[in-house]
């Protein structure tokens, strides 16, 4: 696989990144993806107990992926959680290296991030934020498109679409998310000018991820129209089509308010959904990309398969 930018600053042998989902991203996930030469993300709130502390949950994760992997391995921080402060003060005193910042401004923590030595990659959704997110000193940003699961930019730009526009505009390094699972999609986001991948929903359906089996199951059988795009009021939410999303759906086609659809979504809702199985109450965050996914395997075959599918990719395009 092609080596880039992204390997070298981040000390990585393939540009491929473990999406640091919320709930999922325990340090089982990250040493795994490690391990295989790509760079697994630890989450702060990953396997943690209902109204457990984030910031000890974090802690505890970094210490196991210390004990699983040599290997680099990163923590993502997203910036609307009320303890981002506190989660950013984890990060320093742990020397972690590899900061992966969302959902906020990246002026908030990047200079002291950065002053501490960590490498500072920022997740965007479009030109805008990609400039100034340069500006305020990240590393590298992480575009991602309206094909990824969970929270998405309010302007829902579709990733193909935002990869070449982002390279054009910035000097930093761009990583493409969104919608990605396979070979042919590293290849093609890499064709259009990014140095790297995320992929999250893969990695939700290996051996390694904590998600409840009910959730993997879903994602397996779930088809190219298999998800759907929800709170478009509170921001846009890519998840699974299930009892949970349809509720959502009906609510806001009634004219739900702001306040009426925080209101039903009451607390951890993606936690019930993704670590307790309960596709009727709990929210299941999936990317376009689960029609692609049809085995539950381990990470390292997931790696292998990206790896190896390049140069098979590559040869199809040279050698039709």
């Amino acid at each position: 696989m092609k080596r880039t930018r992204i390997c070298d600053l981040l000390g990585i042998e393939f540009p491929i990144i473990q999406g640091g989902m919320l709930w999922l991203a325990t340090a089982n996930l990250a040493a795994a993806v490690s391990e295989c030469g790509a760079l697994g993300i630890l989450s702060p709130m990953a396997g943690m107990e209902k109204h457990g502390n984030a910031a000890d949950n974090l802690r505890q994760q970094i210490e196991m992926a210390r004990k699983m992997t040599k290997r680099p391995f990163g923590v993502n921080i997203p910036l609307d959680l009320g303890q981002s402060g506190e989660l950013i003060d984890v990060v320093l005193r742990e020397s972690i290296e590899i900061v992966v910042t969302a959902a906020g401004h990246p002026r908030l923590y990047t200079e002291v991030l950065r002053h501490a030595g960590s490498k500072v990659l920022h997740v965007v959704s479009s030109v805008k934020q990609a400039q100034t997110a340069e500006s305020c000193g990240v590393n590298a940003v992480i575009a991602e498109g309206i094909e990824a699961a969970g929270h998405n930019g309010l302007d829902e730009v579709p990733l193909f679409s935002l990869i070449p526009q982002v390279v054009d505009s910035v000097s930093i390094p761009v990583v493409a998310a969104g919608g990605i699972a396979d070979a042919r999609g590293v290849v093609a986001a890499m064709a259009l000018g990014a140095e790297g991948v995320q992929l999250g929903s893969r990695f939700v359906a290996v051996d390694e991820c904590i998600a409840h089996p009910k959730y993997k199951e879903a994602i397996l059988t779930a088809d190219d129209t298999g998800t759907v795009i929800t709170c478009r009021k509170l921001g846009p939410t890519r998840s699974l089509k299930t009892p949970f999303s349809n509720s959502l759906l009906e609510l806001e086609s009634a004219g739900a308010s702001s306040e009426e659809l925080r209101e039903f979504m009451g607390y951890s809702r993606a936690r019930k959904g993704q670590l307790d199985g309960d596709l009727v109450n709990g929210e299941a965050y999936c990317g376009s990309s689960a029609g692609l996914i049809k085995d539950i395997v381990p990470a390292a075959l997931v790696v292998r398969r990206l790896v190896e599918g390049w140069q098979e990719v590559m040869d199809g395009l040279l050698n039709p």
